[in-house]
């Protein structure tokens, strides 16, 4: 490990002791308004819950200079998460997102504690400018972004007992670009004209849930981070998959254009765009990855120079050797021959 790495992981250590001590006490709300604009926008949350203020907040953008392999990050495994269409998930606009409560008898395992499924809910841009996502790689937004939130049920009866919790929650993430129609996420699309303002509710079929997620589920992010919506508790142990999920253009403009934060009365609707939280410090923390950031790409790059650099001496061999054997030819000296004839008689 390398002095920078040792550091970082000494600061992360004593800040996740100093964590532990400050979750101990219940966070003071003092307030339960809140929005992502205006008087009680971002940069007022931490007056009302100071915990959007402190440690280890969430969202942050990964980029190279904080991304460390670890080989010992398995794939998640899913239990429970094709749920039958006789079952219904209950979809609500809780006036900030879309949510949709989750299955009881769907968790995750592969993580240091067994964590059971409560809700997910997405977050998004607007119809003029497309950039949704909470988190980001390198800078780059996406369209928008998925959370499947999950508890503690090894240690904690309920989600409301564990979100407060330093080891509480994980959160599944997964960006969201523009692509084809993906008929999986119009399984929820679908519903939301029913659910338009605040406090709406509707019944969604089931269906399996874990086809929201890449296929590519060996690959992820991984860091201590925050709920990223007030009370912003540092409580959550994020897995941001690396591999984006396609939706068409169409559905994200559904999700952009579909709903209200206002309650259906209300005289001045506020539309519901712009639900993301923007990207927080990181405070000296890692982001363990579960690939080789580049490799791939790396292996190709140098392939391709080794080929390059081959076909490049294999040439200048066969041009030397050209050369070589022309420079022999100018030393020959070509003598005109004697006619048979002579040669039998200077033989008698």
């Amino acid at each position: 490990m390398s002095a920078k790495s040792f550091n970082t992981v000494i600061v992360a250590t004593v800040l996740t002791f100093f964590l532990q001590i400050q979750l101990s006490v219940q966070a003071p709300l003092n307030g339960s308004k809140w929005s992502y604009i205006g008087p009680d926008g971002e940069k007022a949350w931490p007056k009302k819950y100071p915990f959007c203020g402190g440690v280890f907040q969430s969202p942050i953008d990964f980029h190279k200079d904080i991304l460390q392999y670890d080989s010992n990050l398995l794939p998640l495994e899913f239990i429970g998460y094709n749920v039958p269409s006789t079952d219904q998930f209950t979809l609500t606009n809780n006036g900030h997102s879309v949510k949709m409560y989750l299955s009881p008898t769907m968790y995750i395992r592969n993580l240091p504690f067994e964590y059971t499924a409560s809700q997910l809910h997405l977050h998004w841009g607007n119809r003029n400018k497309s950039e949704g996502s909470e988190h980001t790689i390198g800078g780059k937004h996406f369209a928008a972004e998925l959370h499947i939130v999950h508890y503690n049920s090894e240690k904690y009866p309920d989600i409301t007992a564990a979100m407060d919790k330093a080891d509480g929650l994980a959160v599944l993430a997964i960006l969201l670009e523009i692509g084809p129609f993906n008929p999986t996420y119009e399984k929820i699309f679908r519903h939301f004209r029913n659910v338009k303002y605040k406090d709406q509710m509707a019944q969604v079929p089931g269906f399996n849930i874990q086809e929201l997620l890449p296929d590519r589920l060996d690959e992820y992010y991984r860091y201590e981070g925050s709920l990223t919506t007030p009370p912003c508790y540092p409580s959550v142990l994020w897995t941001v998959f690396r591999h984006p999920v396609k939706i068409s253009q169409e559905q994200l403009r559904a999700l952009e254009t579909a709903m209200y934060c206002t309650e259906s009365d209300d005289p001045e609707p506020l539309e519901m765009v712009d639900n993301f939280r923007h990207v927080q410090k990181f405070d000296e923390r890692l982001v363990f990855i579960s690939f080789h950031e580049g490799v791939v790409v790396s292996v190709v790059i140098a392939c391709i120079v080794g080929v390059v650099i081959i076909l490049a001496v294999a040439f200048w061999l066969f041009k030397r050797k050209s050369c070589k054997k022309g420079e022999d030819n100018t030393r020959v000296i070509y003598k005109p021959g004697r006619d048979k004839e002579e040669e039998d008689t200077s033989e008698v």
